[in-house]
């Protein structure tokens, strides 16, 4: 995956942080940043990183031209929302550049950490899937199963035991104890 990250002054030190405990991941992947982010990235973790110019001089227009151009994969763009920016424009032009173009960004630590556990399950391969035509009925995601699922689940319930020790049964209801039997 192509991944561009961004932070703002006051969020260096968490992006280089993360970047230092997500290297390993990182490392297989093509990295882009803005200046400032990517040299303090490159300088900790020894990770290759195209850097591009600091976000306030056209850093944040050079990597929405890489989502443009279908050429940028995620963002994780830490952001300060207790600061003014004044390229707030060009923040908001690339956020809004990340939705167009069907983009996963992340703008806090929380969202960038499930954005990667993602990559690291392979669940955010819809690019490939698209160019390989889709996800096969054998990958299991064809209905079958929750089917199995749901069956399973109706399996232990008639043959689970009810408060008292005795097997209890299930209807389509819910499920009926021996008490229940005993009342009606």
């Amino acid at each position: 995956m192509r991944i561009a990250l961004v932070a703002h002054d006051r969020k260096k030190d968490d992006i280089v942080n993360f970047a230092i405990a997500y290297q390993a991941l990182f490392a297989g992947h093509e990295l882009f940043a803005t200046g400032t982010t990517g040299g303090r990235i490159a300088d900790a973790t020894g990770l290759p990183l195209h850097c591009f110019r600091s976000g306030p001089l056209g850093g944040d227009q050079q990597i929405g031209a890489l989502i443009a151009e279908d050429r940028l994969d995620l963002l994780i763009f830490l952001r300060d929302p207790l600061m003014a920016q004044p390229h707030e424009p060009d923040i908001l032009a690339l956020l809004r550049l990340c939705d167009v173009h069907d983009i996963p960004v992340a703008t806090n630590m929380a969202s960038a950490e499930m954005l990667l556990r993602g990559i690291w399950r392979g669940d955010l391969a819809w690019r490939e899937l698209v160019a390989t035509g889709g996800i096969a009925a054998e990958d299991g995601l064809d209905g079958e199963a929750a089917t199995t699922t749901a069956s399973n689940s109706e399996t232990e319930a008639t043959t689970a035991a009810g408060p008292d020790g005795e097997a209890a049964t299930t209807s389509e209801t819910g499920s009926e104890s021996k008490a229940d039997e005993e009342q009606g």
